[in-house]
């Protein structure tokens, strides 16, 4: 039996949405395995947009969804429309957009609030013991709603948990 696994990205690009390795090499590794990936965004405003090659923002206004389709090459659903039943596992990788579009973690370290779309995910493959995989800055998802779940940042000292 295939498995199908739900990949949510949070745009595209490293500085304004998901990192475009790592999501790629989730979809790949996945592909390599047998699995299916149905790949999810929020249909959302962007926190902001930044130029790639300056590295800094832009007065441009993009949307999580349509951006995230660049890298799931235009197959993907809007998440409100996700439904656990039919996913065995769930991955997000990382990249700024988790921290800027799908959580305010980028602005508000840990006194963030996750986006309702997310976190309604999240907790329902955790309520239905399904496994789920964090890539990158992610993980700071699970610790802001998981009661007990404690993650680091890299080596950062001054990062706050």
């Amino acid at each position: 039996m295939v498995k199908r696994v739900a990949v949510v990205l949070a745009g595209c690009g490293v500085f304004d949405g998901s990192e475009v390795h790592e999501a790629s090499a989730v979809l790949v590794h996945l592909s390599r395995e047998g699995a299916q990936a149905e790949v999810y965004a929020p249909n959302i405003p962007q926190m902001h947009v930044v130029d790639h090659v300056k590295g800094q923002p832009t007065s441009e206004q993009r949307n999580v969804l349509v951006e995230s389709a660049r890298i799931a090459r235009g197959n993907i659903k809007d998440l409100a429309t996700l439904d656990v039943k039919g996913l065995d596992a769930l991955i997000i990788p990382g990249g700024f957009g988790v921290a800027k579009n799908l959580s305010t973690w980028a602005t508000q370290g840990k006194n963030c609030s996750i986006c309702k779309e997310v976190e309604g995910v999240l907790r329902a493959f955790h309520a239905a013991s399904k496994p789920i995989g964090l890539c990158c800055i992610s993980p700071v998802l699970a610790a802001k709603i998981f009661p007990g779940c404690e993650v680091t940042v890299g080596h950062d000292t001054e990062c706050e948990q």
